[in-house]
C-alpha cells in the first residue's frame, strides 16, 4: 500500500492512477491527522504531492516533520519536494516561476529510483516555488537549466524529490520513476482492468427502480455515461439532448443515431433562442458557465415534471462528468479552481434532481476505452472533445448570433483541412476563438479592420496536461487563408503553441 498525501495538486489522482496502472494500491488522504493513520496503519510508501500553495503562505498546509523518521520510503513532488526542504531546514524562495517543459540531466545514475533512466529527458514543470538550499545528507540527483535541485535525495532515509511532474503524460520516463520506487518500497504488484460490468452494477445498486434522466451532447462522456446507463437500467433511462445552438453542427443527429444502438429514442429539446436570451450580454466566462449550467438544470427539471405526470418515478440526473472537470472546479479541499466547469461548479444548490456521474473519477483516455468496451463505434470514441458550453466559451466577450455563426464557420474550415490532410484523428481537439481583439489587414488593396481569430490546435492523452500540435505549415497556411478570405469580418489568424501548463486548454 502507498499512501499519496494530498496537498490540492490538480494531478493527486493522476498519480493514484498511475500507481494503480503499475499495479499498486493505494490511499489519498489530506495532511490533516494523516500521521494517526499512518502510525496506525503504516504503508509501504508515501508520497507527497504537489499543491497551489506557497510553503511560506499563511495557512499553507503542512505536515508533522516526525513523518521522515518513519523509516518509510518518501517521494517529494513540487509542493511536496518544498515541504520536505522547509520542514527538514532547507529554504525556499518564493516567486521562481517556471510552467511547461524542461530538459532533466542526471547528475548520477547511481540510485535505485534511476534505474532505466536516460541521462538526459524532458520533463514537465509546473511551479511558482523552488528549494534554494537542501537539507543536510540530501544530494542532487539532477538538475534542469533553470533549476539546481530538480531531482534529489536522502539515501540514508530513502526520502527523494522531484521539482518536476512524473505523473503527467509529457513527462518523459515519469512510469519508470513510479516504477522504481514501488521497487524501493518493496510493493506486490498487481495489475487490474477497468471493469465495465462493475461500473453497470454500481449505477444499478444507486437507482434502484428509480428512472434516469440523461445530460446527452453528443460528446464522448456523456454517451458513454449514457450507454453505461441504458445497459444497467434499459427503458428508464430517459436520454436528453438540449439543442443550444452552440455545439457542432449535426450534433443532434449523431446523438439520435448512437443511441439507437442501445434501443433508446433520445428526446431533443430546441433551447437556442433561450440560450442566446439567457447569455445575451455576458462576458465573464465564469458567468456563462454558471447561466448555461443553470438553464440546462431548469430544462431538466421542466421535463422531470412531464415524466412523473406520465407516472415515472424520475429521480436522477446522469451526467457525463470526469475527473478533470471535477479537479479543475476545485475538487479537493487544498486545490485551487480553474474554471467552474457547467456540469460541476455551474450547478444550482437546490436541485430536485440527485446526480448519477458514473464516470467522475475516470480521465478521458479511460472513459474512451469504456466506451470501447461497450461497443461504440471507433470513430466516435474517438472524435474531438467538446465542451458543454460549446462555442459560448470559445467566444471570448459577449455571444451574438452574427459572432456565433463566424465561430461554426471558422470551426466547419479547420475540421474540413484537417480531415483533408489526414491529420484530424491525429490530434486531441481543435478550435477557432474568437478573441475579440482588432487587427488590420488589407482586403482588395483597401483598408480593413476586423475581428483576429485564435486557432487552438493541441495534442493530449488526458486533459491534465497538453502541448500544442506541430503541424505542417501549408496546413496552417490554407487553413488561415480560407477562414480570411470566407469568415466575414475577420482579418487575421494567429497560432496558439502554449503548452498545459500554463495554458488551459480553452481560452475561457
Amino acid at each position: 500500500m502507498i499512501y499519496i498525501i494530498d496537498f490540492g495538486s490538480q494531478t493527486t489522482h493522476l498519480i493514484a492512477r498511475r500507481l494503480k496502472e503499475l499495479g499498486s494500491k493505494i490511499e489519498i488522504f489530506e495532511p490533516d491527522g494523516v500521521m494517526s493513520k499512518i502510525k496506525k496503519n503504516p504503508p509501504q510508501g508515501i508520497i507527497l504531492s504537489g499543491g497551489p500553495s506557497s510553503v511560506y503562505e499563511k495557512g499553507a498546509p503542512t505536515l508533522d516533520k516526525k513523518i521522515f523518521n518513519l523509516n518509510i520510503p518518501i517521494l517529494g513532488i513540487c509542493y511536496g519536494m518544498q515541504l520536505t526542504a522547509k520542514l527538514l531546514g532547507g529554504e525556499v524562495v518564493s516567486g521562481k516561476k517556471e510552467y511547461g517543459p524542461a530538459t532533466l540531466e542526471l547528475s548520477t545514475i547511481n540510485d535505485q529510483l534511476l534505474t532505466k533512466l536516460p541521462e538526459q529527458f524532458t520533463v514537465w514543470m509546473s511551479h511558482g516555488d523552488e528549494v534554494l538550499s537542501m537539507p543536510e545528507s540530501f544530494e542532487i540527483l539532477g538538475s534542469t537549466k533553470h533549476v539546481p535541485y530538480a531531482f534529489v535525495r536522502n539515501k540514508k532515509k530513502k526520502i527523494y524529490g522531484v521539482q518536476f511532474h512524473p505523473e503527467v503524460e509529457h513527462t518523459q520516463n515519469g512510469l519508470m520513476i513510479f516504477q522504481n520506487f514501488l521497487k524501493i518500497c518493496n510493493v506486490t504488484l498487481v495489475k487490474s482492468k477497468i471493469n465495465t460490468d462493475e461500473i453497470i452494477e454500481k449505477i444499478k445498486d444507486q437507482v434502484g427502480d428509480s428512472y434516469v434522466i440523461g445530460a446527452v451532447s453528443g460528446g464522448v462522456d456523456s454517451t458513454v455515461a449514457g450507454a453505461l446507463t441504458a445497459r444497467a437500467i434499459g427503458k428508464r433511462f430517459l436520454p436528453i439532448y438540449v439543442d443550444t445552438g452552440l455545439m457542432r453542427e449535426g450534433t443532434a443527429d449523431q446523438v439520435k443515431r448512437i443511441f439507437t444502438n442501445f434501443h433508446t429514442q433520445p428526446i431533443v429539446i430546441n433551447a437556442v433562442g433561450e440560450t442566446l436570451q439567457k447569455i445575451r450580454g455576458i462576458v465573464n466566462p465564469e458567468k456563462k458557465r454558471k447561466v448555461i449550467g443553470m438553464l440546462f438544470i431548469e430544462i431538466f427539471e421542466r421535463e422531470m415534471k412531464k415524466f412523473i405526470k406520465s407516472g415515472k418515478n424520475v429521480k436522477f440526473l446522469l451526467q457525463g462528468t470526469i475527473y478533470s472537470d471535477v479537479i479543475e472546479s476545485k475538487g479537493t479541499k487544498n486545490a485551487s479552481k480553474i474554471k467552474s466547469h457547467h456540469n460541476v461548479g455551474g450547478l444550482p444548490k437546490n436541485m430536485k434532481l440527485q446526480l448519477l456521474e458514473p464516470l467522475r473519477e475516470f480521465y478521458k483516455d479511460e472513459v474512451r476505452t469504456i466506451g470501447g468496451q461497450l461497443g461504440l463505434p471507433d470513430e466516435f470514441i474517438h472524435k474531438q472533445t467538446f465542451p458543454g458550453p460549446g462555442y459560448a466559451v470559445r467566444i471570448r466577450g459577449a455571444v451574438t448570433k452574427e459572432r456565433l455563426a463566424k465561430a461554426k464557420k471558422a470551426d466547419g474550415i479547420i475540421l474540413e483541412e484537417l480531415a483533408h490532410a489526414n491529420l484530424l484523428q491525429h490530434v486531441f481537439m481543435s478550435f477557432p476563438v474568437m478573441t475579440g481583439a482588432q487587427s488590420t489587414a488589407v482586403k482588395g488593396d483597401g483598408r480593413f479592420f476586423g475581428e483576429v481569430i485564435a486557432l487552438r490546435i493541441v495534442e493530449s492523452k488526458d486533459i491534465m496536461t497538453s502541448t500544442w500540435a506541430r503541424l505542417p505549415y501549408d496546413v496552417l497556411q490554407k487553413i488561415s487563408s480560407r477562414i480570411v478570405n470566407e469568415v466575414e469580418g475577420i482579418s487575421r489568424v494567429v497560432y496558439d503553441i502554449s503548452t498545459k501548463p500554463p495554458a488551459t486548454m480553452e481560452w475561457e
